[in-house]
């Protein structure tokens, strides 16, 4: 029998649990599944200094100083997150060591905030990368090196890997397995936890209309303009054209579209496309109409124009999207 790949989950304190939990549990199961007498995966516990490190939600958890783990052997590392990441990327030796970790792992990973970790260790220059949604442009801004998106759950560059907030730790560790092992024991896996079977990473991890939102408490006092984006997603089957906006916000189509930019950070057409976008992604998801309905109902016009909206948003076209992403019908299960 093959020996077990080793998985280590490095820890700070204040880190999220599921971060940690939610990956494990997917390692963990699937060894379970597969039914052999031997392990597929060991998992390892590591923090800078070892011993019992909290998370946010109070669970603590024992851990091992990485100073004294043997890096022969390390398959995989998977660097955690938390509201409190920014305190060990400042720590030199536990930046250092992730660096000498990498280079002996067959692949590094991240986990939500974790991301700053891996960039203050140089790991993720010039690499496409993802993290939570709140703080993609601490990111960005903190080491502009680093190719930050903002919409997939995961992504994967070369031998590194990186995951958006919370739950898409779950998603990464799945598509981990699959590589490994194939999709059948991970869809098996997910079946089991019983969460989405599963999440590709190319799906968006958050609204655009949360976006829209957040972004507007953030900024500004009100510019008259800060109630559009709800009355635009409830018209999107309308024509929606510069002139219509500015008229209903009462200013020249120029003076609109300025300001449009400076509240929205984006002009009027790419908002309009984005939120039909993602209407027309709930569509392919929870309901059985045709792609022809679906782009009339959201004021594409036609398939074409539906098509190359999800081509420049989500990387695929809408079948491709609908197969990957549709929800299967509810059905009871009776665990045996």
């Amino acid at each position: 029998m093959p020996a077990p790949r080793t998985i280590a989950f490095v820890l700070f304190e204040n880190a999220l649990a599921l971060d940690v939990t939610g990956p494990a549990e997917v390692f963990s199961t699937a060894d379970r599944l597969t039914g052999n007498p031997e392990p597929a995966y060991r998992l390892v516990y590591l923090s800078a200094r070892g011993g019992l490190v909290g998370t946010t939600c109070g669970l603590a958890l024992q851990t091992r100083p990485c100073a004294g783990f043997d890096l022969e052997g390390l398959d995989t590392m998977i660097v955690v997150g938390g509201p409190a990441a920014a305190i060990p990327t400042r720590d030199a030796e536990l930046i250092a060591w992730i660096g000498r970790a990498s280079r002996a792992a067959r692949r590094t990973c991240s986990i939500c905030t974790g991301a700053f970790l891996l960039a203050a260790a140089g790991l993720l220059d010039g690499r496409r990368a993802v993290t939570h949604w709140s703080s993609v442009e601490a990111l960005r801004a903190r080491y502009p090196e680093v190719r930050v998106e903002l919409d997939p759950i995961y992504v994967r560059d070369g031998d590194v890997w990186t995951s958006a907030g919370v739950t898409a730790g779950i998603d990464l560790a799945l598509a981990l397995v699959e590589a490994d092992a194939g999709r059948r024991l991970s869809l098996a896996v997910a079946k089991e936890l019983v969460v989405y079977l599963h999440r590709a990473g190319g799906q968006a991890q958050f609204s655009r209309m949360l976006a829209v939102q957040t972004g507007l408490e953030a900024g500004r006092a009100n510019s008259g303009l800060d109630d559009l984006h709800l009355w635009i997603a409830d018209h999107l089957g309308e024509d929606l054209a510069v002139e219509r906006l500015a008229a209903l916000a009462g200013m020249a189509p120029r003076t609109f579209a300025r300001r449009f930019v400076d509240r929205y950070a984006c002009t009027p057409a790419k908002l309009v496309e984005d939120l039909r976008v993602e209407a027309a992604s709930r569509h392919l998801e929870e309901g059985d109409a045709t792609i022809k309905q679906i782009a009339l109902a959201c004021g594409f016009g036609d398939e074409e124009r539906m098509r190359r909206a999800f081509m420049r948003r989500m990387g695929i076209p809408p079948a491709a999207y609908r197969d990957r992403f549709a929800a299967p019908h509810v059905s009871t299960y009776v665990a045996s």
